[in-house]
């Protein structure tokens, strides 16, 4: 039987028609009403609609980014799209009249790497999001946890520095603000004005405003400020790493989001700052840490399957 999985994000609506192998059949897209979170509900009926025509769904899974509750229904709090209290799951059951289910989009997207992508043949996995801020999903014996209340894997807001950055969740130091693609732009500009000499590539091809991409292609051409810039985010990943499996003990981490596609710039360093920072390390066996292989259709692929298995 055929699902529907949605992935809202901040600019776009991605949906596709996916089997119980985790393959996508089709696809959609549509952009994310961001400035009307109103009508993000009609926004994902209209997507579903599409895809459902002629074909026989049995449910929808969507993925949203926030706090999503324990029963999959409600958006409790969605920074991104300024959602609060959002009876998600009612508006667009209504709209299209199939079951739907509504998870965190980072659960959703580990539930698929998981299931279907870098994760497969591990019980105790977990996921890493680094794009914008960090995201999180945790899975254990085989399920997905999501916590007394459905909000836990909010891994980004870990208070990693006490008192430091601001972060968008109301906090300050959250690990966010450290290991993510804005951390890597925040870092590179702070860089960039105590150290132009070592910048100079990096200014050049910024134009005035430095941001990921140039900060990624300046550092594949060795500038000294943006390699730095990704070391710092290697650290704190590692870092990150190593306290979360103190507390969690998996067998894996699974490393993706937009900042993974430049993996070949950190993803070393991190694990070998995750191998010396690790709680009894050299007494303990080392988790995996593996890059996401499913790319921008995991959140899509794992909202389909847990609407599948509701």
């Amino acid at each position: 039987m055929l699902t529907i999985g949605v992935d809202i994000g901040g600019t776009k609506v991605g949906a596709g028609i996916v089997d119980d192998g985790g393959r996508i059949v089709q696809e959609a897209l549509r952009p994310t009403p961001a400035d009307r979170p109103d009508l993000v509900a009609e926004t994902v009926a209209d997507v579903v609609r599409e895809l459902a025509a002629g074909r026989e769904i049995e449910a929808v899974g969507v993925g949203a980014a926030g706090f999503v509750d324990e029963t999959r229904s409600m958006v409790r709090f969605a920074p991104n799209l300024a959602w609060r209290e959002e009876p998600l799951r009612k508006k667009i059951s209504g709209l299209v009249g199939l079951p739907v289910v509504v998870e965190n989009d980072a659960n959703a997207m580990a539930w698929g790497e998981t299931k279907f992508g870098a994760g497969r043949g591990q019980s105790h996995v977990v996921c890493v999001t680094l794009g914008t801020g960090i995201g999180g999903g945790l899975v254990f014996d085989g399920n997905l946890y999501r916590g007394r209340w459905g909000m836990g894997a909010e891994l980004g807001h870990m208070q990693v520095q006490p008192g430091g950055r601001p972060c968008g969740c109301g906090q300050k130091g959250c690990w966010e603000q450290y290991a993510s693609g804005n951390a890597l732009v925040i870092e590179a500009r702070e860089l960039a004005r105590e150290r132009p000499e070592g910048a100079r590539i990096l200014l050049a091809l910024a134009g005035g405003k430095i941001e990921g991409e140039e900060v990624t292609e300046a550092a594949r051409r060795g500038d000294e400020v943006s390699l730095a810039a990704f070391d710092s985010l290697a650290d704190w990943l590692g870092q990150g790493m190593a306290d979360l499996a103190a507390i969690l003990d998996p067998g894996c981490f699974i490393v993706g989001g937009g900042v993974s596609r430049a993996a070949d710039l950190f993803i070393d360093r991190a694990r070998k700052t995750f191998a010396e920072r690790l709680t009894g390390n050299g007494h303990r066996p080392l988790a995996d840490i593996r890059l996401a292989e499913l790319g921008a259709s995991a959140g899509v692929v794992g909202a389909a399957d847990l609407a599948r298995r509701r």
